[in-house]
């Protein structure tokens, strides 16, 4: 019996509906990692336990990438950011010269002498200083007189509040953490300079203004272990430690009552010009109170202290240029003084007074109130909280605004200038990334602008919290950052 053939086509579908056992089944392709979970993972390398907050929005608002950015973090210096967008944003004139803030001197009943502060952070006793010089208000007080009794530090133009809360203790001493004063001088800080004798010997050691007493020695080799502290208002500076023989050692000391420092500076340059003077150095101070806080003060009159007809007064350079030094070195007394300059424009330049200022911007911009909170204007305080959200918000709004070039020019660039001189060098970003660093306890922030690979801007932030004590979260920040720009 023959058994019937079937057609071919008949046997090549039945054969292709044979299931084909799942050992010999081609792998699906694989997909690749999106550039989130690239990021995600860039970031993992971090030392274990750092915490990050990444928002990444082209320039029309669509975001691109979003890690925790709703979650709020120790913003560091990014709040300069925030502070110097509120003076571009109101303060009149602030690309012309200061002539509100300018320091002044005035010849008082019983033949005191007064200089007057009015916020302005660049006043300066330099011997080479060739603008808004304390040496100029000196000249116009030895033209009218060649004695004097009393030399005052009057700087009652801002409430005596200088450090902000949450601001660590052990900054104080330091320049980072001077005290603030509506009357500044030389950036409020002053040089300690060391330098190493022979082995066994006490180290040379300098400081003007205080008194120092140097405890360290000198060791022949080996390495420097130098340390300094000094009371709160304290004039006595400890110095302790070690420095090698031949070596030298540089640090920048904070000043706690900057009023009095000007004063005592303002009464070496009269003497230098033949003034007497018969009296002593002291200092006028407005202690804060309630009404310096809008909230308490209600409709009540701000309080402001009386001032004299001057004899003579500085007219500082444009504040915008202040600004430009603010971000680009993260310039912390400058950032304080500007955040209660603007606290003066309705209030009495108290903290509250510049912060209820501020809330008015981020308002203003969009920015969720859940999304920040700030007690100071330079980031020194550990109680700041911004989220990336937040800070993205408000630096696109920035960069709208008329004044957003200008405002824009004053961040560090990568591997060119400022806090970023040495950061994204020999990179696709050197030039191409305009950002504002933050470093603080523990926690690091980096926001701004970026050029990315195909041309088109992006605008970013990310933080870095809870960073393990004596390692660091930048290597893994900046490689996210320049993944991010390499695939947009």
């Amino acid at each position: 019996m023959m058994i019937p053939r079937m057609p071919c086509l008949v046997l090549a579908l039945a054969c292709a509906a044979t299931p084909v056992p799942a050992a010999f089944a081609a792998p699906p392709p694989a997909q690749a990692a999106s550039l989130q979970d690239q990021v995600e993972q860039v970031l993992a390398t971090a030392p274990a336990g750092t915490r990050f907050g990444l928002l990444v929005a082209a320039a029309d608002g669509r975001e691109i990438v979003a890690i925790n950015p709703d979650a709020r973090f120790i913003p560091a210096s990014n709040t300069k950011l925030f502070t110097t967008i509120a003076a571009y944003a109101l303060l009149p004139g602030i690309d012309a010269p200061d002539a509100q803030g300018g320091a002044a001197v005035a010849l008082e009943a019983g033949g005191d002498v007064a200089l007057y502060g009015h916020g302005d952070a660049r006043l300066s006793s330099a011997p080479d200083c060739a603008e808004d010089c304390l040496a100029t208000l000196a000249d116009a007080v030895a033209a009218r007189t060649r004695k004097v009794r009393d030399v005052i530090g009057d700087d009652r133009w801002f409430p005596d509040e200088r450090w902000s809360s949450g601001m660590s203790w052990n900054n104080q001493v330091t320049e980072s953490g001077t005290g603030i004063s509506a009357l500044s001088l030389d950036d409020n800080a002053l040089e300690l300079v060391v330098q190493g004798a022979a082995g066994g010997q006490t180290p040379q050691a300098t400081l003007p203004y205080y008194r120092l007493r140097n405890e360290a020695v000198t060791l022949e080799g080996g390495t420097r272990a130098l340390a300094f502290d000094r009371a709160p208002n304290g004039d006595e500076l400890r110095l302790a430690g070690a420095i090698p023989a031949g070596a030298s050692w540089r640090y920048r000391v904070g000043i706690d009552d900057p009023a009095h420092y000007a004063a005592s500076r303002l009464r070496a340059l009269l003497e230098a010009r033949g003034v007497k003077v018969h009296g002593t150095v002291r200092v006028r101070h407005r202690p804060a109170t309630p009404l310096d806080d809008p909230r308490q003060r209600g409709t009540r009159p701000v309080p402001v202290a009386p001032e004299p007809v001057f004899l003579a007064r500085l007219s500082p350079p444009a504040l915008a240029a202040d600004v430009m030094r603010i971000n680009k070195d993260s310039q912390n007394l400058h950032a304080e003084l500007l955040l209660r300059r603007i606290g003066r424009l309705s209030g009495s330049g108290s903290v509250v007074d510049g912060l209820a200022a501020l809330r008015g911007v981020l308002a203003q911009a969009g920015v969720p109130r859940a999304g920040y909170d700030f007690f100071d204007g330079s980031g020194m305080s550990t109680y700041n909280r911004a989220s990336p959200r937040a800070t993205v918000l408000l630096l696109r709004w920035a960069a709208g605004q008329p004044w957003g070039a200008a405002w824009r020019a004053t961040l560090p660039v990568g591997g060119v200038d400022g806090t970023l001189k040495n950061r994204f060098a020999a990179t696709p970003l050197q030039g191409a990334i305009f950002a504002k660093t933050g470093s603080l306890n523990a926690s690091n922030a980096l926001s701004g602008f970026l050029r990315a690979a195909s041309g088109q801007e992006l605008i970013f932030s990310i933080y870095a919290n809870d960073v393990p004590d004596g390692v660091s979260a930048l290597p893994a920040l900046d490689r996210a950052v320049q993944l991010i720009a390499a695939q947009n």
